[in-house]
């Protein structure tokens, strides 16, 4: 199921600058572009370098609670306000020096292997290593008999729709390397058929890691995707939803990044167990579509570390074989020539032994292959232009004494070893069946069916992930009403089938079930709430009726008159920002639910006193004009549930799954109290600032700071039973006789080294927090205890931070000890001063549990 990090790169004013915002344009001799892909290249004359002895880098200052100094400017949240614009920061074009990193020695852990992960849930601190080191040495022997335009070929996709999938590696012919064909998405095979639409990041996030969902799920989105050979596909995807508006937040895993964390950890497990690498994206600070490749994210280094690199450092635990670089720039670089994240803080700080390879046409220059860029795609520099900054320009480069032959040695080696860490050079290996540029070409297409019975499992997440936000009067769930409505045009199917907005879904019409863009899948078939629950209606012998048009209000409410139940589905819709839909460009314009849902919801709540609602929708919406009806008894939140929506939803509302599903963000009283909003404005070459001026205070540690009352918290959601916690107890576990464990116990940070972040003394369990959860109501079902450190005020972090949560299902009157560990990780903080993790001085205090703001249990590690 599946962002991270930023840095900075101090960089000197350019010489023989690139290009900064329209790569396409006419470089200047020292920075040629090739005609054509081929790594071949006429000779180039020697870059003259300026007197700078190298390329300095820098992290930005700030304080310890993570504001930045480094730009001052105003946050835009709406169109009328005049945004602050920045210029871009150029990498110098001059003679470099290459080492490549180490290896992580000593890291300590339980040696693993793709194919052999730790089991789901298991607090085990995977050692891939020995995994990695094979890969090497097997990818070093082979690059070793590749000319340099071979090795340049390895790091450069072939160009748009060249090739069977959105990105191509080409093969190396004769001597072993058949090419990697590289595709979307996290929730499903892009661009191809008789694939399963699985639920979205989401979703997946509000089940909270229930243990059927995510581990099974992410091992069968890589065994399909293997069937259909693809050997890397771009997930998980790790955006924050900094802004509640993000275009792109249900593709991600909320608002938290332990949550978020978490989920790309057991993604990237599940997708490499079947042999399929998995991506983790984007690095980092792409919270926003609008003109998302020409703002800066402005994020001070603490922020980074604790919020938006946390991701990508879990990814790296889980053996991640790739990673891609956003389109925004990152404090004034761009995020794909930004050492500082790609360099020091991936490669060096968290020791990734993978590739990083760009956004599609998100590499901005050939130099960038020296700030750790090692793969561009899809090639070339604007769609079909036949250029690439890679290619045979890179192959200058390493001619006239740029960039170093071995820095190319490494970018092909990092690929190749990818391929092998993976266990793809298995001669069973499938080929690839499918042309995802060419879908009606018979010849290239196989039309191979991988569905198998995954619908099971996408009703059963779909179910899992649905959140019950209010229920009066135990309004929920239906017990064979005599009668119901449903109303709304989300209730029911589309009026032109499953996809009738094209493969990439840009559009709203009928039940929705996932957002548009490059993160989508096609509909084999799209089950609608009406067509579900017009199957239990038949069995219970209940009179249904329907109106799907969300604009008339009178007959709505005429239909909606003593009928037992009305249920009134709304919802809202969202996407990547090369699409745009009704004014939607990707980002959403409010909050409000989309075709007047709110004066639907009004003026049936008006004519029926049991109106339920359902929402289906990509991220938070504002519900005050009718969450206070005294006739609005029930709210299910159901997210973008996928293929099996109408069916997910009919288990829920009928009580075939009791609601266990949490709330992955905040849902506010009013669109200003959340932290952050969209900026908007801006046109021709401006780069918008975008400042991350909230610091750690994102989504709910935002409102527990400024002490804001949201509407529905994060970490909420209702069952159809109910749970008391009881017997808090806190101890010490593992192995404290460490010396560097014995530094940090006395407030050192940790060192300055390769891989010092993913350690496992600093990821294995330290502290042991053991309570009781028992199920007091008359109905099984599944709670989700959440546990929040508070930190003392010397931390100078938000008052509540997620660091542990567990999935307990319970009969009636059952009783059932959690447990829940704390590495040393998960209790310090990041010394912007010192570049390393320490505990912080003081006491830290633990709650346990039903939400963010439903504490039940208070402690304190020892």
């Amino acid at each position: 199921m599946s962002v991270r990090l930023l840095g900075w790169l101090a960089c000197l004013p350019f010489i023989l600058a690139q290009s900064p915002l329209n790569a396409s344009s006419t470089l200047s001799s020292s920075d040629p572009l090739s005609s054509a892909f081929s790594a071949s290249s006429a000779s180039v004359a020697p870059l003259s370098a300026p007197s700078l002895s190298s390329l300095a880098s820098s992290a930005l200052p700030s304080s310890v609670n993570g504001s930045s100094s480094a730009v001052g400017t105003t946050l835009a949240s709406s169109p009328d306000a005049s945004p602050s614009t920045t210029t871009r920061t150029t990498v110098p074009i001059m003679s470099y020096a290459f080492t490549p990193y180490p290896s992580p020695t000593a890291t300590g852990g339980a040696p693993s292997d793709p194919q052999s992960p730790p089991e789901a849930g298991s607090n085990q601190v995977p050692d891939f290593s020995g995994a990695w080191a094979t890969a090497y040495e097997k990818a070093k022997a082979m690059v070793a008999n590749f000319t340099l335009e071979e090795k340049v070929n390895v790091t450069t996709g072939v160009g748009w729709e060249i090739g069977r999938c959105v990105g191509n590696i080409p093969a190396i012919e004769g001597k072993g390397f058949p090419g990697l064909c590289l595709q979307d998405s996290p929730l499903g095979i892009r661009l191809t058929d008789f694939v399963t639409a699985f639920p979205t990041g989401i979703n997946a996030a509000a089940t909270y890691l229930q243990p059927t969902p995510d581990s099974a799920s992410w091992t069968v989105h890589g065994s399909r995707t293997r069937r259909k050979r693809r050997q890397c596909r771009f997930g998980p995807m790790m955006n924050m939803g900094r802004v509640a508006q993000g275009g792109r937040n249900w593709e991600g895993f909320g608002a938290d990044p332990f949550l978020t964390g978490e989920a790309a950890y057991e993604t990237i497990l599940g997708m490499q167990e079947a042999g399929v690498q998995a991506c983790a994206k984007h690095l980092v600070g792409n919270e926003q579509e609008h003109r998302r490749t020409q703002e800066s994210s402005e994020i001070d280094d603490r922020t980074q570390h604790e919020i938006y690199s946390h991701p990508f450092l879990r990814s790296i635990m889980a053996g991640v074989t790739s990673m891609m670089c956003s389109y925004n720039l990152l404090n004034g670089t761009y995020a794909c020539e930004t050492d500082k994240v790609m360099n020091d803080i991936i490669k060096r700080e968290y020791g990734f032994q993978g590739y990083i390879m760009s956004d599609w046409q998100a590499t901005e220059s050939t130099i960038s292959a020296i700030t750790g860029l090692d793969m561009t795609m899809p090639g070339d520099v604007t769609v079909t232009s036949g250029d690439s900054y890679f290619g045979g320009n890179l192959t200058a480069y390493v001619q006239n004494g740029t960039i170093p032959e071995a820095r190319v040695d490494d970018m092909a080696t990092r690929i190749i070893a990818g391929w092998f860490f993976v266990h793809q050079d298995s001669p069973s290996y499938p080929v690839t069946n499918f042309d995802s540029s060419h879908p009606d070409n018979e010849d290239t297409n196989e039309h191979i069916d991988v569905q198998e019975d995954h619908y099971k499992l996408v009703r059963e997440i779909g179910a899992a992930s649905t959140v019950l936000l209010k229920n009066t009067n135990n309004a929920l769930p239906l017990n064979k009403p005599r009668t119901l409505v449903l109303l709304g045009s989300d209730a029911g199917p589309s009026r032109f089938g499953p996809n009738p907005f094209g493969s990439d879904q840009g559009g709203n019409d009928g039940i929705l079930a996932m957002g548009w863009g490059s993160g989508t899948a096609t509909f084999p078939y799209l089950i609608s709430p009406l067509e579900a629950i017009q199957q239990r209606a038949r069995k219970d012998h209940t009179t249904l009726s329907w109106m799907l048009d969300d604009f008339n209000l009178t007959r709505a409410a005429s239909a909606a008159l003593k009928q037992s139940a009305a249920l009134v589905f709304i919802n809202s819709d969202s996407g990547e920002g090369y699409l745009t839909f009704d004014g939607n460009e990707g980002d959403r314009n409010n909050l409000t639910a989309w075709h007047g849902g709110d004066d639907l919801v009004q003026a049936t709540a008006a004519s029926n006193n049991n109106t339920i609602v359902i929402v289906h929708s990509v991220g938070p919406l504002i519900l005050e004009p009718w969450i206070e009806h005294p006739n609005v008894t029930a709210v299910l939140w159901a997210g973008a549930p996928g293929q099996e929506a109408g069916n997910s939803i009919a288990d829920v509302l009928y009580g075939d799954w009791n609601p266990s599903g949490r709330l992955p963000y905040t849902i506010a009283k009013k669109p200003e109290d959340y932290s952050a909003q969209l900026v908007t404005g801006g046109s021709g070459d401006d780069i918008l600032v975008v400042s991350y001026t909230e610091g750690l205070n994102i989504d709910y540690r935002h409102f527990d700071a400024k002490n804001i009352t949201p509407r529905y918290e994060f970490g909420f959601g209702l069952s159809y039973t109910t749970f008391e916690y009881d017997s808090l107890s806190i101890e010490r576990t593992g192995n404290a006789s460490d010396p560097k464990a014995a530094a940090w116990e006395a407030g050192e940070p940790t060192e300055i080294s390769v891989g010092s972040g993913t350690a496992a003394w600093l990821h294995e369990d330290a502290f042991k927090v053991t309570f009781n959860v028992l199920n007091t109501g008359s109905v099984y079902g599944g709670e989700i205890p959440q546990l929040y450190l508070n930190m003392p005020v010397s931390a100078e972090e938000p008052p509540s931070i997620l660091e542990g949560f567990a999935n307990v299902e319970l009969a009636p009157g059952e009783s059932k000890e959690v447990t829940i560990y704390l590495s040393r990780y998960a209790v310090s903080i990041w010394d912007t001063v010192a570049q390393g993790w320490r505990r912080p001085e003081g006491t830290i205090g633990v709650t346990v549990g039903a939400s963010s703001r439903d504490g039940r249990l208070f402690g304190s590690l020892p």
